[in-house]
């Protein structure tokens, strides 16, 4: 392909709540609620992946942390994120 991504067709059912909020999101931003589906799938798998990448900096940093008060306060980090809070 020269470039252009093909686009693939997904059927999602929204609680209503949530399709009214992405409809005024859309109306508000004057773009379709498809676009604002699609930018807000996109943040969140964005999100993930830095999220994801902040996980195992710190359980590098833990693996490689000499001082007890440190790991303690990395390992805390690690269960919030895993866990919440």
């Amino acid at each position: 392909m020269s470039g252009i991504e093909k686009v693939v067709r997904q059927s999602v059912s929204l609680p209503p709540t949530l399709a009214r909020r992405v409809r005024s999101l859309a109306k508000k931003s004057r773009v379709s609620a498809n676009r604002v589906l699609v930018d807000l799938i996109e943040a969140g798998l964005d999100a993930r992946e830095q999220e994801r990448k902040l996980f195992f900096e710190l359980a590098d940093r833990l693996a490689r942390a000499d001082d007890a008060a440190e790991k303690e306060r990395i390992k805390r980090e690690l269960a919030r994120m895993t866990f919440g809070d």
